[in-house]
């Protein structure tokens, strides 16, 4: 497989997951937490595609001392990283929307509470 091949392969998978991943914040907004999981799981695995070819692009370089790297390697590296660091912060934005769900539903019992009284 040529490098750009690689290359093309890890900017598709990371962009796929990096969509994912704002689809599940958006549900988490929104309160919907399963589909949140779901997109999350989706993104992982997409994730964990993009990791693939990056790692059988290594053994690669490894078996046949490749002596060029283009830009659009560098690039397709750059996305990825920054996806999983961005995959780190959505989870942490994730588990404050669930907290806060979880407080505004305690915040409604406590009113009917005190509006039947």
């Amino acid at each position: 497989m040529k490098i750009e091949e690689f290359s093309m392969y890890i900017i598709l998978h990371a962009g796929d997951a990096k969509s994912l991943m704002h689809e599940a914040l958006q549900n988490a907004r929104n309160g919907a937490f399963e589909q949140t999981e779901s997109k999350m799981n989706q993104a992982t695995l997409e994730l964990l595609k993009a990791h693939k070819f990056q790692t059988k692009f290594i053994h690669e370089d490894a078996k046949f001392n490749l002596e060029r790297l283009p830009v659009l390697l560098i690039h397709a590296q750059d996305h990825l990283m920054t996806v999983m660091a961005e995959k780190n912060l959505i989870e942490e934005l994730i588990m404050m929307y669930r907290k806060q769900h979880q407080l505004e539903e305690k915040i409604e019992l406590v009113v009917e509470k005190i509006g039947g009284l």
